[in-house]
């Protein structure tokens, strides 16, 4: 069984004079996981949220790297399953679904 215990994602976005930073960072833990997101634009102060969810909410959970690998095996496949729903974090970190 395979599940993700600890993820690091940065992106970076830099213009002329001005630079956008957002980082997230998601740790399993015994009650569930944590989601951290730190947004930097520019000179000013970073933003940061902080969400948890329980185990029982993030069953079937779906991270980016996985939902890579599913997508790679039903292109090998030519094949999605009816209905194929999995729970995932948008972009805020916010708990959400994601469909093929």
């Amino acid at each position: 069984q395979l599940e993700t215990l600890e993820q690091e994602e940065q992106e970076r976005l830099e213009l002329e004079e001005y630079t956008i930073e957002r980082r997230t960072h998601i740790i399993s833990h015994h009650h569930g996981m944590t989601v951290t997101k730190i947004l930097q634009e520019g000179e000013a102060e970073p933003q940061c949220w902080s969400f948890s969810y329980s185990q029982a909410k993030l069953q079937g959970l779906l991270l980016e790297f996985a939902s890579l690998l599913l997508l790679r095996v039903l292109a090998c496949r030519q094949a999605v399953p009816p209905g194929l729903i999995f729970p995932a974090f948008d972009i805020q970190g916010h708990l959400c679904t994601s469909s093929y």
